[in-house]
């Protein structure tokens, strides 16, 4: 899901859902071990891969940001231990309007800004608050919409 969150950033979601079966093929099925992998050629074969974004800071960043995960799962570190850290139940928000909802907040900031001292890349302050929604570890949906 970091993938996908990362490579939004600046785009619209509508064109990273249209390609998401392109990204999943390209990114091994998201394996973070087998992402970690990524030579130079399967970086260059994924800049000509006209079925993903084609940025090469996003794509440098996905490898890396697997990498990292990696590296963390090898000292006994889990993504999931550090979101909780921060989230230990999930947050239920409940704005009654769209103008209410926040493109980022403290809270994002304070994670997005650990995640780059841990050497994460693409992962600023808006990114993070959307990947948290998209996680479940934040409900911004509208009080009255039947998704709660």
């Amino acid at each position: 899901m970091l993938v996908l969150e990362s490579f939004q950033s600046g785009l619209s979601w509508s064109t990273i859902l249209h390609k998401r079966k392109n990204f999943r093929q390209a990114f091994a099925n998201f394996e973070v071990e087998k992402v970690a992998q990524f030579d130079e050629a399967t970086y260059q074969a994924l800049m000509q891969n006209a079925g993903i974004v084609r940025n090469k800071l996003k794509i440098r960043a996905a490898i890396n940001n697997a990498q990292v995960l990696v590296n963390w799962h090898k000292n006994g570190k889990k993504f999931a231990d550090f979101l909780t850290s921060y989230i230990s139940t999930p947050i239920d928000s409940h704005y009654q309007t769209l103008a209410e909802v926040p493109a980022s907040t403290d809270l994002a900031k304070e994670i997005s800004k650990a995640m780059k001292k841990a050497a994460f890349k693409f992962v600023g302050p808006t990114t993070i608050y959307s990947f948290l929604q998209a996680v479940g570890l934040i409900n911004d949906h509208l009080a009255s919409c039947s998704f709660r």
